[in-house]
């Protein structure tokens, strides 16, 4: 009786963006872990909006370059692109048809530290994510947050590759 307990309170994390990767990691959890999971009872939907540049009123000889008006505008673009994400995740849900409950939350910031405040804070038993397939050299610069996330969170995670066909056909 406790083992089933347990599969009625799986919440299971998938990171998405803007990217294909990402949303091919939310078809393959829908389409093999979540299957799984018959009973699980939410599914956790999470995007990172980059965090606000860094800015100055003043540029270096002193003259104002970018007013409220630019700075509303950058925060109503990240808005438009977190609402754009998550309608497209939404779909995919959809399209499978599935009961399981699903939440969307937001965060702010570098992406590899929300999303692992973000699963330790909602306690998540798994987290999902896509895989860029950076270069080496593209991987040194910026980093793979897949990576960083596996290392410091505390459940499983499942990184899903996305097939070359996919990315090819772009």
């Amino acid at each position: 009786m406790e083992a089933i307990e347990d599969m009625r309170n799986k919440r299971v994390v998938v990171a998405v963006d803007e990217g294909e990767e990402s949303m091919e990691a939310l078809s393959w959890c829908l389409t093999n872990l979540l299957t799984q999971f018959t009973c699980a009872t939410s599914l956790l939907l999470l995007y990172v909006k980059p965090p606000p540049p860094v800015y100055s009123t003043l540029d270096p000889t002193g003259y104002f370059f970018a007013g409220d008006d630019a700075i509303a505008d950058m925060k109503k673009y990240g808005s438009e692109l977190a609402n754009s994400v998550m309608n497209k995740a939404e779909s995919i849900c959809r399209k499978f048809n599935t009961s399981i409950k699903v939440e969307k939350k937001v965060g702010c910031g570098e992406a590899k530290d929300v999303i692992c405040a973000a699963v330790e804070n909602l306690k998540a038993d798994i987290l999902v994510m896509g895989n860029h397939d950076y270069g080496f050299f593209k991987r040194a610069l910026v980093g793979s947050v897949s990576e960083y996330c596996a290392k410091h969170v505390k459940c499983p995670v499942v990184v899903v590759k996305t097939p070359k066909t996919i990315i090819s056909s772009r």
